[in-house]
């Protein structure tokens, strides 16, 4: 490769890296929706708040199944923040806070996308309980649309995770044989 080739690679691969700072902003704006998350959550206690003597055991539950649902949205939406910030822009130093959740900073990929389909699952099992609590409204048909897109997404989680562990365990052999044998060398036993 003549000099001026390979200097043309090195600025292309410099610049290919410093492009990983494009998705900072959207990361911010993940979390600038977070508070858009806060305002309806703090609507939706606020209007059960204030009719909490007047509403029905089937509306409080409603209502509180709504208030879950938002919140797993936003602690999805920050797995999503810190765990995507970390992969794909930069590692955020947190050695220096000790409240600092263990699980942030450890979170690669594949465990991004288990917890986010683990979350998926969890939401869309909110709004099948929604739905099924307000069975009267609710036509049969779109109980048989939550029920089927629920399932489908079980059915995704379920099978990310076979993958995964399916994937794992073809990796694993491979670091066995890398490893030195526990308690010495090779020839002794």
């Amino acid at each position: 490769m003549t000099e001026r080739n390979r200097g043309f690679e090195i600025l292309l691969e410099r610049l290919l890296t410093l492009s990983r700072w494009l998705l900072a902003p959207f990361f911010l704006g993940l979390a600038l929706g977070v508070v858009i998350l806060l305002i309806k959550f703090a609507q939706e206690f606020y209007h059960m708040a204030a009719q909490a003597i007047t509403i029905s055991d089937e509306e409080a539950i409603l209502g509180m199944l709504t208030l879950i649902d938002l919140a797993l949205m936003g602690a999805l939406v920050m797995i999503v923040i810190f765990s995507g910030y970390e992969n794909f822009v930069s590692k955020i130093d947190h050695t220096s806070d000790r409240r600092w959740p263990e699980w942030m900073g450890s979170i690669d990929f594949t465990s991004l996308k288990i917890k986010l389909l683990g979350s998926i699952v969890a939401i869309s099992a909110i709004q099948l309980l929604k739905q099924f609590m307000a069975v009267k409204t609710a036509s049969d048909r779109e109980l048989w649309w939550y029920t089927g897109i629920h399932v489908v997404f079980v059915l995704s989680s379920v099978l990310l995770a076979l993958s995964d562990r399916l994937s794992a365990s073809h990796v694993q052999p491979e670091d066995k044989k890398k490893a030195p044998p526990a308690g010495g060398s090779a020839g002794t036993h």
